[in-house]
């Protein structure tokens, strides 16, 4: 009854255990996808792309309306006051008030870096000592706009700009990084295809030296081979168990890495689909090009660092160009100050009293002008200037090394397609000749020695093949990454 009971325990946790893993049979595109939902450096990338987001939603949000309001309700002071009289004797008296203030804006942002507001203030104070109260109420309209944003530099539209291109360089930084992924993914899945590929490399030698050495011990009991040919396969299996086992350990390292990458459980089982499949791609040099110059951050960050650049050089010479301001506002204002009276009372009386007095306004035009600054601020625009011509350099460079890199790129995979083509060749040649080789040596024509060499030839002949396809398929991943363009499918990266 004890040994059934702990069978039934031993199936139960067996069981969850299994249900805790998840199984993973996957495909390239299917590790990418993985990769693109799962990984950190995605997730981190996301955020940053929200981050410009954000900051670009902030730069448009300055040219909209801004409502605030302060309240200070109720604000208690107690302190102690000063005055001088007419022969300079100090007195010193204690005050104790009570206030209540609130203070309306409405602040209206102008493309031309000018702004309209509105501001309501309401404040009203009680001398608690002599029960003295003074409230005013006033509203004002004003309006401020300086000259120069008309023909030097507008700092709204200007740090919208900034805000728009910082948003379209962070989203393609998300976008070559997302592509980086996928030539990473790419990598360590061919890394760890290549390492399951050579387990059952290692697997299938291991078992055809196991053949070969029953087929040694038995020739060697019947005094067919010297007995330094049965220990040499004594040898040969052993070292064939060796790599078999250091194969093994190998893949097991590389999928603990590969889960990682793709953001999984490193407790989930991984197995990759091993058909060496490909497709034979011809790459159009000068599209590849174009598609790379089109799309290429590099390029595009120095763009905006010359447009950036610009806006400098602006900034800075309007530094030294005359400016000028057009202020003007609009008031109204009540008082109201009186002895023994309550707050509303005397917030009705100051209302009164704003609408009986005559408004406020006035209106200013103020100009500077630079007289003598010894150069400064144009030696200050000419190295912006200077600046500006470096970028244009740096462009130019930028899209020679582009170009020179893809026409590379593009020999690499055209040299990678010939050689995997070849060495498909080479494979079948090898597994004829190995079981040719096999044969002889079942009959007695050759020696192990032989055998050990056909067979250390049809193993390199896979692995060489494996090496070669690997290649291929990295070499168009990159590509992929250069160009933005996936031209196996013949369509744009998006």
């Amino acid at each position: 009854m004890k040994k059934l009971l702990l069978i039934c325990i031993y199936l139960c946790v067996s069981s969850l255990l299994l249900h805790s893993q998840s199984g993973h049979t996957l495909t390239l595109e299917e590790s990418i996808g993985i990769a693109k939902t799962k990984s950190y450096s995605m997730l981190k990338l996301g955020e940053d792309l929200k981050i410009a987001q954000y900051n670009l939603k902030s730069a448009t949000s300055r040219l909209k309306t801004h409502i605030d309001m302060t309240i200070g309700a109720p604000q208690y002071t107690e302190t102690i006051e000063s005055w001088k009289d007419t022969t300079g004797i100090t007195f010193y008296y204690p005050v104790k008030e009570l206030g209540y203030s609130t203070v309306l804006t409405i602040n209206q942002p102008l493309p031309t870096d000018g702004n309209i507001f509105i501001q309501n203030m309401l404040s009203s104070g009680e001398n608690l000592n002599n029960d003295f109260r003074s409230s005013r109420l006033r509203s004002r309209i004003g309006f401020s706009q300086p000259l120069h944003s008309f023909y030097a530099y507008n700092s709204i539209r200007s740090t919208l700009k900034r805000a728009e291109l910082d948003y379209e360089r962070s989203n393609k930084q998300y976008k070559r990084e997302e592509l980086n992924l996928v030539y990473q993914v790419s990598s360590a899945y061919y890394n760890l295809l290549s390492l399951q590929r050579s387990t059952e490399i290692a697997l299938l030698d291991l078992e055809r030296q196991m053949e070969a050495h029953e087929i040694s011990k038995n020739k060697y009991a019947a005094g067919l081979i010297r007995e330094v040919d049965a220990l040499q396969m004594e040898v040969d299996l052993a070292e064939a168990q060796n790599n078999h086992d250091i194969a093994v350990l190998n893949e097991v390292s590389a999928k603990n890495s590969f889960k990682e990458l793709l953001g999984l459980d490193l407790d989930d089982s991984v197995t990759l689909n091993n058909e060496l499949n490909y497709q034979v791609v011809v790459v159009d040099p000068d599209k590849a090009i174009d598609m790379a110059l089109k799309n290429r951050l590099e390029v595009r960050e120095q763009e905006i660092q010359i447009e950036l650049q610009k806006l400098n050089i602006k900034q800075q010479k309007s530094n030294g160009m005359i400016k000028g301001s057009i202020d003007a506002y609009f008031e109204r204002a009540g008082i109201d100050q009186q002895t023994d009276i309550g707050l509303f009372h005397s917030i009705r009386n100051s209302y009164t009293n704003l609408v009986d007095r005559d408004a406020s306004y006035g209106i200013g035009l103020t100009i500077t002008i630079p007289i003598l600054d010894w150069g400064e601020n144009r030696a200050l625009v000419r190295a912006s200037e200077s600046r500006l011509k470096q970028y244009n350099y740096q462009k130019e460079e930028v899209e020679r090394e582009i170009e020179t890199e893809v026409k590379n790129l593009i020999a690499s995979i055209n040299s990678n397609l010939k050689r995997l083509q070849v060495l498909e060749k080479n494979v079948l040649v090898a597994e004829k000749s190995f079981e040719i080789t096999r044969q002889r040596f079942t009959d007695g024509d050759i020696d192990s020695q032989g055998l050990a060499l056909e067979r250390n030839r049809l193993n390199n002949a896979y692995t060489s093949h494996l090496r070669a396809y690997i290649n291929y398929q990295l070499s168009l991943a990159d590509l992929m990454r250069k160009t933005f363009y996936d031209f196996q499918k013949q369509q744009e990266v998006e």
